[in-house]
Parts: C-alpha cells; structure tokens; sequence
C-alpha cells in the first residue's frame, strides 16, 4: 500500500500563494510509485483537500475527508506552510495531538526558529556569530528612539517583523529619517519586530536534511541581487542572480557545511531546513561566518534554493523526499 501524503499548503500570511507554488513543487518531486500526495490548502480555521479537481473540506478532529462516501485519512503531513501556521509551531502541536508524523520540526524548534530575534540571541549563546539586533514591540514603539537605535546598531541597517515567514516588511534603513515608515511597514506583518545591525559581506543559503543514515548538508547558495538587499522582488522575480555552488574558499565552504550539521544537532531539527549567512571578513582578512535566520520550510519550486543545491550536490529530489518521509517510520 502506497503511502497517503497531505502536502499542506497555504497558511495566513502574506505569502500564501508562495506556498501554494511549493506545494505544487513538492507534489512534482514526489515519487508517486511510492506514494499518493494530495493537497491540502489551510486559511483560517479551515482546510479542504484537492481531490480530482474537487475541493473537500478536511475533519480537523481526525485530519480525515470524505470522497465518494468513503473515509479517507492520511499517514503523513508535508508542511510547506511559509508563515503561520505552519513555521511557528501551531499546526505542528495539532498534528501531535493527533498523532500524525509530519516533515518540519517539533513545536518548541518551530516556535524559536520562527522568532528571529529570540533565535538569534539563542545560538549567540553557544558562540555562533549573529548582527547585533534589538526587538521592538507594537505597543511599545513609541518608547524607542532613533538616535538609540543608530547609536546602538549604527547605520544602516535592517527592520523586519521579528516573527513571520515572510520576505514582506523589510526594509534597508539608511538614515535615522527613514525608521518610522520602516517600522509601520513591519508592524504590517508583526507586532514584534527587529532592528539588526548591517553585515557587509556576501550572501548564502546553505540546505540541510536528515536520513536514517545522517546528516547531509547541501551546497551552499550565493545569493548576488543589485537591489538593496534579497528582498521579495530579489527572490521571487528573478532580481536576483543565485550561484550554486556559492563562490566560496573550499576552507570556508567546509566550516558552512560543518557548522549547518551543528546547528541542525543543536536544534534537534527534522526534515529539510535552510541557513542563511553573510560571509564577511575580519581584520586580517579571513571568512566569518554570521548567521541571519534559519528557514524550516524553504521553498520548494523547481527555481527554489534547496532543489538547485539536490541539483548541483548530484542527488535527486525524489529520492531526498523520499528520505524525509520515510526517516519519520521505523
């Protein structure tokens, strides 16, 4: 008996049609000799699953649906959700609750991973490099002032909602004047946000997965885009030229590898994710890595990030799925 797949896409933020391109990446990729994938489409309270072209609502007290009169259930959740729900902890809670194995990690790893500014002070803890950053909440706005944030950050530097799965409401900052458009932009996307310092240097993304064998880190991304920074435009119109593998020294590329599995470890993380870095250098002129976020549910388009690292590592994305699915069954 073929596996039964709900690819669950959708979600209540500003890129839930994003996902939706995922999912119908995703539902490509799968190896349909292995298993039946359906897509299950989430806004809200609700869910309805694609079945021959018919929309079905899902039971959510079961995470089932009738088709023809027959109950039909599923053995496993691909979430690629960018944003809430899916990013942040909340369905993964649903799904233990019901039992249901999924691909992202658990609650706690979502919920973090999801924060960016509670993540970043987290790895700081355990040496890792990251910008110096400051959260802002909604209610408390108008408590910060720009000259403290110049003063402590410098100029310029960046002001993104501090918890979302978007690339929606950020902003490059270059002067003090500039602050207050960018923080209403973010508060747009968040009632939290962060203010983080700037990081010349060059721009990766870095894929890691799990299998019953280990670990495999994927050849980094270097991400080059003449806009001001890899905002939506960059990455979804084509503003933006994406290099795999990343032009790095081999010294450098192997720390990347090495250290993504570290965090990967660290976390306790399940299924694919993806870092971002920017790579700058010191005063002697040698690589620092300094991490910007971690992404637990990448794109997953044929342009994706992730499926041009399985590309260019040499593996098939059919058989890297396969081993994220079958990596959650003893």
């Amino acid at each position: 008996m073929k596996k039964q797949i709900a690819i669950i896409a959708g979600g209540d933020s500003s890129e839930h049609d994003v996902s939706l391109r995922s999912a119908a990446g995703i539902f490509s990729f799968m190896d349909a000799d292995k298993y039946d994938c359906y897509i299950v489409e989430q806004r809200g309270n609700a869910m309805q699953v694609l079945v021959e072209d018919e929309k079905i609502p899902m039971n959510l007290h079961d995470f089932s649906y009738t088709h023809k009169g027959e109950r039909r259930t599923f053995d496993f959740a691909y979430i690629t959700i960018h944003g809430t729900p899916g990013e942040n902890g909340l369905l993964q809670g649903y799904f233990d609750m019901i039992q249901l194995p999924y691909s992202t990690s658990g609650v706690l790893v979502e919920a973090m991973t999801f924060n960016k500014f509670v993540l970043n002070n987290y790895l700081r803890g355990f040496g890792y490099n990251v910008a110096k950053s400051m959260v802002v909440y909604k209610d408390e706005a108008h408590k910060i002032s720009a000259e403290k944030i110049e003063s402590e950050l410098g100029m310029p530097c960046f002001i993104k909602p501090a918890a979302d799965g978007s690339s929606f409401g950020v902003s490059k900052v270059k002067t003090k004047s500039d602050i207050p458009a960018a923080l209403e932009l973010a508060f747009n996307e968040s009632n939290e946000v962060m203010i983080e310092s700037f990081l010349q240097g060059t721009e990766i993304s870095i894929g890691c997965y799990a299998t019953k064998e280990g670990l495999v880190s994927l050849p980094a991304t270097e991400v080059v885009t003449e806009n001001e920074f890899f905002d939506y435009n960059a990455k979804y119109n084509g503003q933006v030229q994406e290099i795999t593998p990343a032009r790095l020294q081999p010294d450098t590329a192997e720390r990347v590898a090495k250290q993504v599995k570290e965090i990967y470890s660290l976390l306790r993380c399940n299924g694919i994710i993806r870092i971002d870095y920017i790579i700058s250098k010191d005063s002697e002129g040698n690589d620092v890595l300094n991490l910007l976020e971690i992404n637990t549910t990448p794109g997953m388009t044929a342009t994706s990030f992730i499926p041009q690292q399985v590309r260019a590592a040499g593996l098939d994305i059919k058989d890297v799925l396969s081993d994220i699915v079958e990596n959650q069954f003893d």
